[in-house]
């Protein structure tokens, strides 16, 4: 059967090569009577590859059931999948079938394999080698016909080296790797199924269709989707029922995603620009070290004005450097005397008269008491932010820009900030 075909079958969207890639080999291992282990994150959608297997197989009329290891406790796993005999145990009151003795002639679908006790998968894999097995509190051997198909979405050679999981299973198991793609990795998918999902909910909610922007459709791709599709499909669930404007902006869209520490898991800009996106601790450094180094000029001029009642020739010689320096200190304020400016520098020269000091008509006014500065990083970075935005006039892009983060970062830290 063509990839294609079993697209239609199993209701899989999406055109990416490595989703293809994953359908045409479970295609071809199908028809085979080995056992395959798929990996693939959470949410990937690996059930759905088991039942490819099993329904293009020679198996598909025989039972098929799906077991997730790691949420059965490890004191009756063995029961649940080889069964017990009555008084095996405390409360084994009567004889149980398991799993493979039920599913006997059909398949097995052991999910979160990597979760399965040590004791567990010594059993499996002699089930795996010669089909049999003996039931909790038995001595009698039974055969089984079963095929197994297991997943996980951890490493498991790493489990191996570990000690976690057993180093024969594993290779056992292994027979056909079936690598699943994360969904970050199908960039060109992710809107397909958004729009199959949200027109599925809006039939089932009986809600307006849903439409998404252009910057909606660019933060829905450059999100990294750790959730996969199994949180995209959740997330246009809540947009269908949650929200009264069908038209979806980037903004609407940012409220739904969830937002990580570090901002690992935010969409990438939405722009192209050559430079890297700092992390906030960085920038706050690179603002402190920037004020540090303000500071050290700030106080030369002023030990220049108040000792020698004059400027030195480095601030005499640059005219526009002192005039930063003077609208740092109506900007910033600092943590030497403190500066009353009445009206801005022509040239340079300069007179002082106890606590006034001229400067070609420019009249500075200190006093002699300290005031300590604020050290939060947080009052740093709110500070920062509002003067950044205060330049470029509430333009949010400039102002990103201005301080080496992108607007999305940016966002946030207005909304987080209160500003």
């Amino acid at each position: 059967m063509e990839v294609q075909e079993i697209k239609q079958r199993f209701g899989i969207i999406g055109n990416s090569p490595l989703l293809n890639r994953a359908i045409t080999i479970a295609n071809q291992v199908a028809p085979t009577d080995i056992s395959v282990l798929i990996t693939g994150e959470s949410g990937s959608g690996k059930e759905v590859f088991s039942q490819i297997i099993h329904q293009m197989s020679p198996r598909k009329h025989g039972p098929f059931i799906a077991v997730n290891c790691g949420a059965i406790p490890e004191g009756t796993i063995d029961s649940e999948l080889f069964g017990h005999e009555k008084g095996a145990y405390t409360g084994a009151v009567g004889e149980r079938k398991g799993y493979f003795e039920t599913v006997n002639g059909g398949t097995i679908f052991l999910d979160e394999i990597a979760e399965m006790p040590l004791g567990t998968q010594a059993r499996l894999l002699r089930v795996l080698e010669s089909g049999q097995y003996i039931k909790v509190g038995s001595s009698k051997v039974e055969k089984t016909n079963v095929r197994v198909i297991a997943a996980t979405n951890v490493d498991v050679y790493d489990a191996v080296k570990n000690g976690k999981f057993r180093e024969d299973l594993y290779y056992r198991l292994n027979t056909v790797p079936l690598k699943i793609p994360p969904l970050r990795d199908r960039k060109e998918d992710i809107f397909l199924l958004f729009r199959k999902f949200t027109a599925d909910f809006t039939d089932k909610y009986r809600t307006p269709p849903i439409q998404l922007d252009d910057d909606a459709q660019q933060v829905l791709t450059n999100y990294t989707w750790p959730g996969n599709v199994r949180q995209l499909k959740n997330m246009a669930e809540q947009l269908a029922v949650l929200e009264r404007d069908r038209i979806i902006t980037a903004q609407t869209l940012l409220t739904y995603i969830p937002h990580e520490v570090g901002g690992r898991n935010l969409p990438m800009r939405l722009e192209n620009q050559p430079k890297e996106d700092f992390s906030e601790r960085d920038i706050l450094y690179k603002v402190l070290f920037d004020m540090k180094r303000d500071m050290v000029e700030l106080k030369k001029l002023v030990a220049d004005i108040i000792e020698h009642g004059g400027v030195s020739p480095h601030y005499a010689n640059n005219p526009q450097t002192l005039n930063q320096l003077y609208r740092d200190i109506e900007l910033h304020g600092s943590t030497e005397p403190q500066f009353t400016l009445q009206q801005p520098v022509n040239n340079v020269t300069s007179s002082s008269n106890n606590n006034n000091t001229t400067i070609d008509g420019f009249n500075i006014t200190h006093d002699a008491e300290e005031v300590e500065e604020s050290l939060s990083l947080i009052d740093k970075e709110s500070d920062l932010i509002r003067k950044a935005l205060k330049k470029h006039k509430g333009k949010r892009k400039l102002a990103a820009n201005e301080l080496g983060i992108s607007e999305r970062t940016l966002y946030r830290k207005i909304k987080e900030l209160n500003l």
